[in-house]
């Protein structure tokens, strides 16, 4: 058992907590993850990585922990993915850690991440193929199925529209598995200048709806563009005017027995395995 505060190969410090006094557990309390993004740094703020995988891909992509938060049982496996940062490991029983962070935490860990500044979206695109641009998602589960969906049907990035939601909100993590920390992303302006870029980048932009002169996924894969850039809408209203005036194709997914279109996350994979060469 280590004592109450650990010092580790002069890195991570062990701390077993017995309230939840200790400073460092605001990170865990008191912030919800759009506040997390404005700690001292709007560029460089938080985000929350849920289980060891996670944390193990966030670390493997370059991130940075803050802290980390575990149950006593998870701590010889948790330990080793950490002990080389500067960084604090809080142990707790169960009870005390679902009291901090209001659910029970049985996934083994919550990390604190040090949220990486966003790429440009030119740099992106600048060897890319194929990307999705997701336009005012709301809903994280669906961002998070689409950047598995993204990461497992080999497209090469996403790019969202400023009032999508967080790729890096927890429950969009935890639903990607992970996939959101590996998958290159960035954010878009708005589509009177992003259009222009994509153009640039010499994207052909197809957007994924519904619509008299759409042409049928199976079509638009047989002459498939060399770039393309798949937009796909929100939930409810699915793209709006100004996105599909941007686009240069418009192509929707042939369906049956009177459904009209299918959830956004599964259009995605439908979709991106079509145009898989």
């Amino acid at each position: 058992m280590f004592p109450v505060t650990a010092k580790l190969d002069l890195m991570v410090s062990v701390v077993h907590i017995t309230d939840l006094s200790h400073e460092g557990l605001q990170d865990y309390v008191s912030l919800t993850d759009v506040a997390l993004r404005k700690v001292s740094d709007p560029k460089r703020g938080l985000y929350i990585a849920e289980s060891s995988k996670v944390i193990q891909r966030a670390l493997n992509a370059g991130h940075t922990p803050r802290s980390v938060l575990i149950q006593e049982q998870w701590l010889e496996e948790t330990l080793p993915l950490i002990q080389d940062y500067d960084c604090t490991l809080f142990v707790g029983n169960s009870s005390l850690l679902e009291e901090l962070t209001g659910f029970d935490i049985h996934r083994g860990a919550l990390a604190a991440m040090q949220r990486p500044v966003l790429p440009e979206v030119r740099d992106l695109l600048t060897t890319a193929r194929r990307v999705v641009v997701l336009e005012d998602i709301v809903d994280h589960t669906n961002v998070g199925a689409i950047f598995r969906a993204v990461a497992g049907l080999g497209a090469d990035a996403v790019l969202v529209t400023p009032r999508c939601a967080d790729p890096l909100y927890r429950r969009s993590v935890r639903v990607s598995m992970g996939t959101v920390l590996q998958v290159p992303w960035t954010r878009l302006p708005e589509w009177s200048e992003a259009r222009a870029i994509l153009r640039e980048a010499g994207f052909h932009i197809a957007a994924m709806a519904l619509s008299d002169d759409a042409v049928s996924l199976r079509e638009f894969a047989a002459q498939q563009p060399e770039k393309i850039a798949l937009v796909f809408g929100s939930e409810g209203d699915g793209l709006s005017s100004q996105a599909l005036v941007a686009c240069d194709t418009i192509v929707t997914i042939p369906m049956l027995h009177g459904v009209d279109s299918l959830n956004v996350a599964s259009a995605s994979a439908v979709a991106l395995y079509a145009l898989t060469d």
